[in-house]
């Protein structure tokens, strides 16, 4: 597969929203973003991350998705059946409507060059910038252990992954803009100190909605609070009932003072294709249980298309690995072409 050229990203702005992607020339980027396969994905993954990768693919977006397999451990010992955990989120994937002919899947152990990277980019960083990171910070007290060497770098080899693939658009949250602001500094200081190489990457601030778990918190593999994309519909419906809300019977959409309710509400609206407002509306009255209802029957039609066809790629043994392969070959060349410049920027070959 050959080498494709770096998209042109030159004089655009350093954040962008997905609209001002799209209605631009889409073509002209290269967007690289990735998981951690720490479990399978849920439907905030579904109505968050994966509906903007599609979009992005289906406009024609060169679009790179990384599984970042050995950052696993950054917060934890144990990485558990790893193997099933990555074929469990490729399917997913695919399922979801990734296309592995339009998006480049492929796994951080499969691509040396991604990680050779992270060696001259260390050296432009200072431990104290490092230390700073609002985002790692974060991270670490969520994780509640001992800041980690791998943690500490998070940033720095997430720079590699972007820049081993010259990516030139990178979808955040706005909690995520100093990871990527580091990734900008990064590519900086290696043209100044080596000469031109890397086109500082662009952030697209994320529009997608917040979905919150069963238990109220943000919905997380870890926390056990998700409605998986895999389950079938008896544990979606489980799911739901099990959902918090709250003592008042009349259904309202209030995200501030009400956010149990608001996040079904939203859940509800996602599914079906309407707004939060226009369901409250409807309910009104009916109550929690009502609401509730509506939501079971709305999440499991809209995710009978996507389960069936998780159900029929999962029957096939080898597409996965098919999908990983081709995908870590591309990645490989992307990656190995940028490592090749790097080293003769900075003298190391001639």
């Amino acid at each position: 597969m050959p080498v494709l050229p770096t998209p042109d990203a030159s004089a655009r702005p350093d954040v962008v929203a997905l609209d001002d992607v799209l209605g631009a020339d889409p073509g002209t980027y290269r967007v690289l973003t990735g998981d951690r396969p720490t479990g399978p994905l849920h439907v905030g993954h579904l109505f968050g991350t994966l509906a903007t990768r599609v979009t992005l693919q289906r406009h024609g977006v060169d679009t790179v998705v990384v599984l970042a397999d050995y950052q696993v451990i950054t917060d934890r010992d144990d990485t558990g059946d790893l193997p099933g955990t990555v074929r469990d989120v490729v399917l997913d994937y695919l399922a979801a409507g990734l296309d592995p002919d339009a998006t480049t899947i492929f796994t951080h152990s499969s691509v040396p060059a991604v990680h050779q990277l992270m060696l001259p980019f260390l050296s432009l960083v200072s431990v104290a910038e490092l230390d700073r990171n609002p985002t790692v910070k974060a991270e670490q007290a969520a994780s509640g252990r001992a800041l980690s060497g791998l943690l500490l770098t998070y940033p720095v080899h997430q720079a590699a992954d972007v820049l081993s693939v010259r990516g030139t658009l990178v979808p955040v949250g706005r909690d995520q803009l100093p990871h990527l602001e580091l990734t900008r500094t990064v590519a900086r200081r290696f043209n100044h100190r080596y000469g031109h190489v890397f086109t500082a990457p662009t952030a697209m601030l994320s529009d997608a909605p917040l979905v919150l778990g069963t238990d109220g918190a943000k919905m997380s593999k870890s926390r056990g609070n998700a409605i998986e994309l895999r389950a079938d519909a008896d544990a979606t419906a489980a799911a739901v009932r099990a959902a918090r809300t709250d003592a008042e019977r009349t259904i309202s959409y209030e995200p501030v003072r009400r956010p149990e309710v608001a996040n079904l509400l939203l859940l509800g609206a996602l599914a079906s294709g309407r707004t939060p407002q226009d369901l409250a509306d409807e309910i009104g009255g009916a109550g929690a249980a009502a609401l509730k209802r509506y939501v079971t029957d709305a999440l499991v039609a809209h995710l009978a298309p996507l389960r069936a066809r998780r159900a029929e790629l999962a029957r096939d043994p080898d597409v996965v690995g098919d999908v990983l392969a081709r995908g870590a070959a591309r990645a490989a060349e992307l990656a190995d072409a940028t490592l090749a410049v790097v080293r003769r920027a900075m003298r190391q070959t001639s």
